[in-house]
């Protein structure tokens, strides 16, 4: 008589399986995620199925556990460790995802934890397809140590190979502290939850004890003070329920990998649509602001501007669009705050997201109204000198079609800075209030006429003289024009059809730059 014991049949197993998932799904149990809930935050799969097309999330190592044993480890081995990780699609996109569940080890980062995240990185950039992390961690789990320490290490690691590779976009949806910091610091773009989120390296406590400085969680790395004053978070958000549709929305206008095209979005708005609005939009008083969003907006396919940074160095405005369908990345002075000049923060600011258009094959379009670089010790003594150059390399490196529209003042070392012709925009057009000069009328007259003027009987009439000389001279784009460096002058209202028809001539245009490693940008 057989004495082995019975092997379990096919329902049992099948019921087993089902057992083993639901507690997956539960993750640290129904007290914690009501918890979550309580604090309007959604759970890891919650917010996944947000983010990705109904039914496409397919999960990976969905029973991964640690395998420590210290700290009575052994007796909590959670199935999936404290992350949900696999693939799906955005608008029928491919895409990988991490989703860090903070009911689990309040989301802290272990080894096995680690190592899921790496696996899908690895596949994004085998596949050719973006990742997206969503970010809510106490910060890495003391009680593994070193491996916890060793696991920040092989992410961020990862996350330098993809750069440039795939598109990395990081949601940070709680907390995010310590070395967690310094992984979505290095991907393309970081989303933050007003009220829920906050980033920082060292804690208010820390702070407290080392600076006696008394601050908040939310004062010291909420979505707000990394919206305007760090500039770390480049799109503020809501809620969670925000936060993942607006990444959706920019799958719109960014493609796979940095091999493939940006997608193509049909449109109804005509290519050849004028806009007669356009032609008064400029003031004809040079120091009266306007606002570029405006412009903007009337050129784009259907009004439709996805800004990045909105909050950040406002002077300065980036985003995307369509224009006949196609991708654009958008960089745009706005006079409208301080004038439109160039400073520490825009330069940043605008130098990042060329690069990534770059690394992306976005083309690029500038609209440009600049009086230079903002003036001050301030900016001098902050390295304004260092961080413009930034802006400047990340033009000149870039191989993407560029296209420049002159709208009002382009001056001084600002003008070459913005796309221009000498720094190999491919073409550069100018309104008819353009004014392309070295600097402004007044500054320029104080020191080229400063003598005839002190000497003058009338010292104001003579200077308002050689003002109005001065503008009649340079106030204009036609002395540009006829060194070559403006393609054209264009009425206003015919800037749509002339970018559309730009994008459509450049679309195969090829670069090849000098052989080398990399460069070395003025970091």
């Amino acid at each position: 008589m057989s004495t082995e014991p019975a092997t379990p049949s096919h329902q049992a197993l099948l019921e087993d399986l089902e057992r083993r998932r639901a507690e997956a799904r539960m993750g640290g149990g129904q007290k914690r995620i009501d918890r979550q809930h309580e604090k309007g935050k959604l759970t890891a799969r919650e917010r996944i199925d947000v983010l990705l097309d109904e039914g496409s999330f397919q999960e990976l190592d969905r029973f991964v556990r640690h395998q420590e044993t210290h700290f009575g480890l052994d007796e909590n081995r959670p199935y999936g460790d404290g992350v949900v990780t696999g693939f799906g699609t955005i608008h029928g996109r491919l895409v990988y995802v991490f989703s860090q569940d903070f009911t689990v080890f309040g989301g802290a980062l272990g080894y096995a934890h680690a190592q899921k995240i790496v696996k899908i990185m690895k596949m994004a950039m085998e596949n050719g397809a973006p990742v997206i992390g969503l970010n809510d961690s106490g910060g890495a789990r003391i009680q593994e140590g070193v491996r916890s320490l060793g696991g920040y290490a092989d992410i961020f690691l990862l996350n330098t190979l993809a750069s440039g590779v795939v598109p990395q976009i990081s949601a940070i949806m709680g907390p995010c502290a310590g070395g967690a910091v310094y992984s979505p610091a290095i991907t393309d773009f970081v989303f933050m939850v007003k009220g829920t989120s906050y980033m920082f390296v060292t804690g208010p406590n820390v702070v407290k004890t080392v600076t006696q400085e008394d601050v908040t969680f939310e004062e010291l790395g909420g979505a707000d003070t990394h919206a305007t004053r760090s500039g770390v978070s480049h799109v503020t958000c809501a809620n969670d329920v925000d936060c993942l549709l607006r990444i959706r929305d920019l799958f719109h206008y960014i493609p796979q990998n940095c091999e493939d095209p940006p997608p193509f979005v049909p449109t109804d708005d005509p290519a050849d649509r004028a806009d007669a609005e356009l032609d008064t939009l400029v003031p004809t008083n040079p120091n009266k602001p306007y606002d570029m969003h405006a412009l903007i907006r009337r050129v784009v396919d259907d009004g439709t501007f996805y800004e990045i940074h909105g909050d950040y160095a406002p002077n300065l405005i980036c985003g995307f669009a369509h224009l006949g369908g196609r991708s654009v990345g958008i960089v745009a002075n706005n006079p409208a705050v301080l004038a439109g000049c160039l400073d520490l923060n825009t330069s940043i600011k605008g130098a990042r997201f060329v690069r990534f258009c770059d690394a992306f094959n976005i083309p690029l379009v500038v609209f440009e109204d600049v009086p230079g670089f903002l003036p001050g010790t301030d900016q001098e003594w902050r390295g304004v000198i260092r961080h413009g150059a930034k802006l400047l390399y990340a033009f000149c490196e870039a191989t993407v079609p560029r296209m420049t529209v002159i709208t009002r003042k382009a001056y001084g070392g600002a003008y070459d800075v913005m796309n221009s012709r000498h720094i190999g925009g491919d073409l550069v057009y100018a309104w008819p209030t353009a004014e392309i000069a070295v600097m402004g009328p007044q500054g320029a007259v104080e020191i080229i006429y400063r003598n005839q003027i002190a000497r003058a009987d009338d010292p104001q009439a003579a200077k308002d003289g050689f003002i109005a000389a001065y503008r009649e001279a340079f106030s204009n784009p036609y002395v540009a024009a006829e060194h070559g460096y403006i393609d054209d002058v264009i009425e206003p209202r015919t800037t749509r059809q002339r970018l559309i028809r730009g994008l459509e001539m450049l679309q195969n245009k090829v670069v090849n730059p000098p052989r080398k490693k990399h460069g070395n940008i003025p970091l």
